[in-house]
C-alpha cells in the first residue's frame, strides 16, 4: 500500500461506537473530507491513511484508513502495535504519524535492490541494483540532463574515450547486385561472386541515411564490383575513379568507403580504378 499523509488534516469524533471487530467507522457528520485533509485514496484498497482512535489515551488505537465515502471510513484495525478494541460515540479520531510510518520510511531510504519512479503521465521505471559483492557508488553529474543507455541513440559532446574498442559489423553479400539499406550505416559491405558486382546507392527519399553516413565495401571475389546511384541525377557520386560517377573496386580485396556528404551527395574514396 502507498501511505498518504496530509499537514491540514482536521481532528473529528466518531459518530456513533464500533466493535472491536468492525472494518469502517463513520465520523461526525460533515467531517469526513476535513480528516483526510484533501487526500485521495486510489480505488482498491491500495492506498492508506493513518489515524488514530482515542488518540494519546490508554484506548488508543491505530487504524489505517483504505477507502472514504462521504463521512463513512473503511479501516484496518490495530495497526502500529497497536490492539483492535472498541470505541465509543464521540471518540477523538486524528490523523498521526506513528512509528510504523517512520519504520516504513527507515526501509524505504535503506539499500533496497530496486526503486520505482512513476512516469509524468504514464507508467513507471525501475532502477535496478546489480548483484554484487561489496559497496559501489554511482555518481550522477549536477546537471539537468538525460541518461545515455547501452541501446539507445545518442549524441555525444565533448566525450573522451580511453583505449577505445570499436568493432564494424559485417554485411557479406554474395550477389551481383546489392543497393544499401540502413542498417548498412557503418558496416563492412563484402561482395564475393564470379561475375561483375554491382552496388546501388539509392536515393535520399527511399532510404534517408544520416549525412555523414560512412559505409566500406569490398571485393572478396573475382568480380569487379561497380558503385554507382540507384538513380543517377537524383543521387550524385563523386570519386577519383575512372568514371567519377561509378567507381570501380581496382583488384580483389580492394576496398572503398562511400561517405554521404549531403541530402543526396556521396563521394568514394579507397583503392578505386
Amino acid at each position: 500500500m502507498t501511505r498518504k499523509f496530509s499537514s491540514i488534516s482536521v481532528a473529528t469524533t466518531l459518530a456513533s461506537g464500533i466493535s472491536n471487530s468492525a472494518t469502517s467507522m463513520t465520523v461526525a457528520t460533515g467531517t469526513g473530507s476535513a480528516l483526510m485533509g484533501g487526500v485521495t485514496l486510489a480505488a482498491g484498497n491500495v492506498d492508506q491513511f493513518t489515524v488514530a482512535i482515542d488518540p494519546d489515551t490508554i484506548n488508543e488505537e491505530i487504524v489505517f484508513v483504505t477507502a472514504v465515502a462521504s463521512d463513512t471510513l473503511t479501516v484496518v484495525r490495530g495497526r502500529a502495535g497497536s490492539s483492535a478494541i472498541a470505541h465509543t460515540a464521540g471518540a477523538a479520531v486524528k490523523h498521526v504519524l506513528t512509528s510504523d510510518d517512520l519504520t516504513a520510511f527507515t526501509t524505504a531510504i535503506s539499500p533496497v535492490t530496486s526503486v520505482g519512479f512513476a512516469g509524468s503521465t504514464s507508467g513507471t521505471t525501475t532502477v535496478q541494483a546489480s548483484a554484487i559483492a561489496g559497496t559501489t557508488t554511482l555518481t550522477l553529474p549536477a546537471v539537468t540532463d538525460t541518461v545515455v543507455a547501452r541501446t539507445t541513440t545518442d549524441t555525444l559532446t565533448n566525450k573522451t574515450l580511453t583505449t577505445p574498442v570499436a568493432t564494424i559489423a559485417l554485411n557479406a553479400q554474395t550477389g551481383t547486385t546489392y543497393t544499401f539499406v540502413l542498417a548498412d550505416a557503418s558496416k563492412f559491405v563484402t561482395c564475393s561472386n564470379a561475375g561483375a558486382i554491382a552496388v546501388s546507392i539509392p536515393t535520399n527519399a527511399s532510404v534517408a541515411f544520416p549525412t555523414g553516413t560512412v559505409i566500406n565495401v569490398q571485393q572478396i571475389g573475382a568480380g569487379q564490383v561497380t558503385i554507382a546511384a540507384a538513380t543517377p541525377g537524383t543521387t550524385t557520386v563523386t570519386s577519383t575513379g575512372g568514371t567519377v560517377a561509378s567507381p570501380k573496386t581496382r583488384i580483389q580485396y580492394s576496398a572503398a568507403t562511400c561517405i554521404k556528404t549531403g541530402t543526396d551527395t556521396w563521394t568514394v574514396v579507397g583503392d578505386i580504378a
